[in-house]
């Protein structure tokens, strides 16, 4: 271990690289578990994420709807306008790719994924109501608006906003367990329970980016024979994968201000030509109407919808499923955002994080969902058949319908290199003591690691399983999160008592770490 001390004098215990041993050796044991017996690892994760489901489903409900209230109430009161930095800090990133890396690496692929899929799945099989009717339509957006909306974006901005504040506020390092030094102090925060936090945080990191990874390229392969008639054999699926690995290393290894940045931006705007097209082969008028009845249905029916729960398996199947797999999401999408932050005031954060992407993700569903549902039940059922090639088997119904396969391909596998060079990122700052711009040799050992267990995953038929033991292991993080955001308050609530100061207008102003006297002389007399 490497020793340094705090801004007191007390002498801090670095874990150097024992995180990012330990973390190798947790993954692969269980990785190996699932491939040498997939029987027993998916018997037991399976049983295990019942029992959550079944038992802790008024959990997830309550600490999701928490999440969403903390952040509003964040947003709105005296400490929005505080800023994650120092006073004179501008944004590090253009708002525009800020927003575009943000979405990039929250969503990205799910939503080219699941765009179709998920409100044709809940119009023709929807909850206690009859499938394929105006109602079943109406049930369909707006239940995907929830499980796209504010519930998610509020379980990553509370982790990402802790995290940005301990950063760069108080120039802590990058990691999960930094947001815990206000409850627990820095040497245990440094300590075994830190240790514990950061090993599972890059778990859920590694286990849920391989996941997506793997069926990212299912889809990618999938949409290739879907419209170029090219084989779905293992050959063509290694070869995907193996190229997008080549190029998402290559964009980590440049950094967040080059490669990351500038393939976020081209996401955004390839999916902003997808609905721009999509609107205007679509039923346009249609597509407004459904938006606008969904937006009022889903705010006006948001405070049921966020504790509602029940005896139907559909419950489990979808929303405390997607509550789940979001706050397995949190610790690799929040340390991203975390990441690119800097400058931001609160109110201004929440706003990009919270508002602004679950607005477009509205959209995004409205265009497709609507699309989807105006084919009818038939092909409905046809396209949910297949998850993989729902987007695909909509839009052969329209005209230009192909060209915008061919876009949505290419978005798939942008999205595709996002994702994992930002998780390849953040796996590097996660396991190199917080470093907010770990080597080049940590990002490429993690990125083979990422892709290495994806192919293997994928090959074996054990994405799935990996999928939900992710989801299970990452049910202690829901607590983690809890605790952060009481570690925010109690952060935010000290900084503006410290020495005295209690006007917010001045903290703002102020770098609270790093006052000295003559600082804290001035904020008093002003």
């Amino acid at each position: 271990m490497e020793e340094r001390k705090d801004a007191h004098g007390n002498i801090i215990k670095e874990r150097g690289k024992e995180v990012f041993v330990i973390s190798l050796v947790v993954v692969f044991a269980i990785v190996l578990w699932g491939i040498a017996m997939p029987a027993s690892f998916s018997g037991v994760a399976n049983n295990l994420f019942n029992y959550l489901t079944n038992n802790f489903a008024w959990f997830y409900l309550i600490t999701m709807t928490l999440f969403v209230i903390f952040c509003v109430w964040v947003a709105l009161s005296r400490y929005g306008k505080i800023k994650l930095g120092k006073p004179d800090e501008d944004p590090e990133f253009s708002t525009i790719s800020w927003f575009a890396m943000l979405f990039s690496a929250g969503m990205g692929v799910g939503l080219v994924f699941w765009g179709v899929a998920e409100p044709l799945n809940h119009f023709v099989n929807p909850l206690a109501i009859e499938g394929g009717t105006a109602a079943a339509a109406d049930f369909a957006l707006k239940t995907s608006f929830l499980h796209w909306g504010l519930h998610p974006w509020s379980a990553y901005g509370v982790l990402a906003l802790a995290l940005a504040y301990m950063q760069f506020r108080h120039d802590k390092p990058a990691q999960i367990s930094s947001v815990f030094i206000p409850l627990i102090g820095e040497a245990k925060a440094r300590g075994t329970i830190g240790k514990t936090i950061d090993i599972l945080a890059i778990f859920a990191t590694v286990a849920g980016v391989a996941t997506s990874l793997g069926l990212a390229t299912l889809q990618v392969t999938s949409g290739l024979n879907f419209l170029f008639g090219v084989p779905e054999t293992d050959l063509i699926r290694l070869l995907v994968i193996g190229i997008i690995t080549i190029l998402f290393m290559i964009s980590a290894i440049t950094g967040v201000d080059k490669g990351i940045k500038y393939l976020s931006n081209a996401n955004i705007s390839l999916a902003g030509v997808i609905m721009l097209l999509c609107l205007v082969i679509g039923p346009t008028v249609l597509i407004i109407n459904n938006f606008t009845n969904a937006f009022g249905m889903y705010f006006s029916n948001i405070v049921r919808d966020s504790f509602k729960i029940g005896k139907d398996s559909w419950y489990g199947a979808w929303t405390i499923f997607y509550w789940a797999w979001w706050i397995a999401w949190a610790p690799f999408v929040a340390t991203f955002i975390a990441r690119i932050s800097r400058g931001r005031t609160i109110r201004e954060f929440i706003g990009g994080v919270l508002f602004a992407p679950t607005l477009a993700s509205f959209v995004w569903f409205s265009i497709l969902g609507t699309m989807g549902i105006e084919t009818g039940m038939g092909v409905a059922e046809e396209a949910i058949a297949v998850t993989e090639t729902a987007f695909f088997e909509v839009m052969q119904y329209y005209p230009g319908g192909g060209l915008i396969s061919i876009i949505a391909v290419v978005l798939l596998i942008t999205f595709f290199i996002t994702s994992a060079d930002s998780a390849t990122f953040v796996l590097g700052m996660l396991s190199d003591k917080g470093n907010q711009n770990p080597s080049a040799k940590l990002k490429i050992t993690w990125g083979v690691i990422q892709s290495g267990l994806a192919i293997a995953l994928m090959l074996s038929g054990g994405l799935g399983m990996l999928q939900t033991g992710s989801i299970v292991a990452a049910f202690p993080f829901a607590f983690i999160m809890l605790f952060a955001m009481l570690a925010m308050m109690k952060a935010l609530k000290a900084d503006a008592a410290v020495e005295g100061i209690v006007d917010i207008d001045k903290v703002a102003n102020v770098s609270v770490d790093h006052m000295d006297k003559e600082e804290l002389a001035a904020v008093e007399d002003a």
